[in-house]
This record gives structure tokens, sequence and C-alpha cells, in this order.
């Protein structure tokens, strides 16, 4: 029997990407990963041969085709409950800070595209883009402070969660936003996972540059 498939994007800038890619080795999945590199000749025509809605990541299990990050993360948490916190109320509160993160912050992510290789950057902070970013940073304060008992990720144990915000913590170092304690805690803690450094390290050996994402001076 044939392993599942994530099809996915650039490692260095495709940040949907690593959202799924991180869950389902967080939960535990042994698949196959096929990359599609983003914004070159014929790349719509391989994203739309390998799903209706022509995006990546999408993830092939059988002959079931689940697009769309956190419907992947909903179908693998049926098989693997740990991907979301056992409490009924933190796992409420998780689903919400994750669905706020798939449907906002759109400032955040046109100002400032997650593009792992580059490091000092700096843009020009609008008032929408220093509310995503405050929004953000409060989100990881009250998520620590509710359960830093339970383990060094925002619900104390790794959940979909951190998936969700793990591309926000290289925005955030590559433009330099940071803030002592809780914040930079959590963003060292989600860049020394294992499985994030390998990503890391594969994305290094990218040639690709996408220059919309190359953003800041």
């Amino acid at each position: 029997m044939s392993k599942p498939l994530l099809t996915i994007g650039n490692k260095n800038y495709s940040s949907w990407s690593l959202r799924a890619w991180l869950m389902l080795k967080h939960a535990g999945v042994a698949f196959d990963e096929q990359r599609i590199a983003l914004f070159v000749e014929g790349c719509q025509e391989q994203l739309l041969a390998c799903s209706p809605a022509g995006r990546v990541p999408v993830y092939r299990d059988g002959d079931l085709l689940v697009w769309d990050t956190l419907a992947i993360g909903e179908y693998l948490y049926e098989a693997h409950p740990s991907l979301w916190p056992v409490q009924r109320e933190a796992r409420a509160r998780a689903r919400s800070v994750s669905a706020e993160m798939h449907s906002g912050f759109l400032p955040l992510r046109s100002a400032m595209p997650m593009n792992i290789r580059a490091a000092g950057r700096s843009v020009a902070l609008s008032a929408a883009l220093e509310a995503d970013i405050a929004r953000i940073k409060a989100i990881w304060r009250e998520l620590r402070a509710r359960h830093e008992d339970g383990g060094p990720w925002l619900f104390g144990q790794y959940s979909i969660a951190d998936a969700m915000f793990a591309p926000v913590a290289f925005r955030f170092l590559t433009y330099g936003v940071g803030e002592p304690g809780t914040v930079d805690e959590y963003m060292q803690t989600v860049v020394r996972d294992p499985l994030v450094q390998a990503w890391v390290r594969d994305s290094e050996l990218e040639q690709e540059v996408i220059a919309a994402y190359e953003v800041g001076a």
C-alpha cells in the first residue's frame, strides 16, 4: 500500500505548506512529499493536476484528496487526536486562534512574507501591521501563561495551533520583531524544533527566488 502524499510549494516561502507538513510530522505520519516550485512556468498546470483548488498544500490519502491546511489538520485529528488539546475548552480555544490565523492577519502576510533564508530585513510599520503584530504577541502571551506548566508549546503539548503560527515565528525573525520574555522564548521553541530545523535545511538548498517575497531592505 502506497504512502499518503503531501504536495507542497517552495520550502523557503510557502507558509501554508510548512503548516501542513508540521502537522503530519508531529502526528508521526509516514508520507511522501512532492514539491512544486511556485511562480515558475508551468507551475499552475502542475498545481491544478494535484488539486481542484490549484493551490498547495494538498494531501492525498489513497483515493481521498484533502486540500486547505485546516481541513488537512482536521482530517489528521480524527486518527491522531493529540493534534488538538485533550480538554474541551482548550481545544475550542486552539481551534479559535488557528482559525484566526487562517483567515486573518492580512497586513502581516502582505508586508512580511515568509522568507526563511532572509535575515535583517525591515519594512515600514503601518497601523494595520502593528495591530497584527500586537495581536499575535497577545495570543502567545495569553496561551503560554495558561499552559506553561504543561510544556513549551502554546497549549503545553504540541498542537495544530503551533503549526499554524510557526511561519509567523520566521516572519518575526526575518523582520526583527520580538519581545523579551514569553514572545522571544516561544519563537525559539518553534525554530529549535528538530522538525522545523529539517525543513529549514531543505529550504536552504533551494535555488528559486520569488521576487514578490523578497521584501524589505
